[in-house]
């Protein structure tokens, strides 16, 4: 009888944070933020000096770092859609591959990053399993990265 009401209590309970949870969930689909999905135009694409470099670059960097971003599904959804936004808002303003006449030697920047294995982020690969380099992939985006910046 004693279990009874116990468990009575924490059911309860639960149904009051799992209805709580889904009001809230439900309300910040109102909050704009992240909601702009417009991708600018490419002003000068970056100089690839081959297609298997640009592929792995495709894979495993445009997303964020490129104007040519391929919302998935889950950026029109909130909270996931203000991290994924801010990821690429984020990525573009770092290095944009998409305005290569931008570019002030942050081809450097790029190289160390992806041979530290900061790039692309643990996030980023955990959603997107095939962007994880290879270290054969390393060394073909970080060799056409410095052919690019010569």
């Amino acid at each position: 009888m004693a279990t009874e009401r116990r468990w009575g209590r924490w059911g309860r309970w639960l149904g009051w944070v799992v209805l709580v949870g889904l009001v809230v969930l439900a309300a910040i689909q109102f909050v704009p933020y992240g909601r702009d999905h417009t991708n600018p135009p490419v002003v000068q694409a970056a100089p690839w000096p081959d297609e298997r470099a640009a592929e792995i670059f495709t894979q495993s960097c445009a997303a964020c770092h490129s104007n040519e971003t391929d919302w998935p599904w889950y950026s029109q959804v909130a909270p996931m859609s203000w991290l994924v936004y801010r990821d690429v808002i984020d990525g573009r303003d770092e290095m944009n591959f998409s305005r290569w006449d931008a570019d002030d030697g942050e081809a450097d920047d790029a190289i160390e990053a992806i041979e530290d294995g900061s790039m692309p982020p643990l996030r980023y690969v955990l959603a997107h399993p095939s962007a994880r380099l290879t270290d054969e992939e390393t060394q073909i985006l970080v060799d056409a990265l410095r052919r690019m910046d010569d």
